[in-house]
């Protein structure tokens, strides 16, 4: 997910997606863990749960708007 958001305010230019999904990356999963930890209290969610929740809806707007923006 976090490439596909990047390349939105980026551009296709390989050279700007990179460093920025690789810092931005260990951003959204450290978000991710945190929202698990505080959602599911005194137990945990998965990490993997919480990204997926997280990122589905990110992903579909992204694949939603692409397509609008084509026809």
């Amino acid at each position: 997910m976090v490439p596909h958001v990047v390349r939105s305010f980026t551009g296709p230019d390989m050279r700007w997606i990179l460093p920025y999904a690789a810092v931005l990356s260990p951003v959204q999963l450290l978000g991710a863990d945190v929202v698990g930890r505080i959602v599911a209290r005194p137990s945990e969610l998965q990490v993997g749960v919480v990204t997926a929740v997280i990122g589905a809806p990110v992903f579909i707007f992204l694949v939603r708007r692409r397509k609008v923006a084509q026809l």
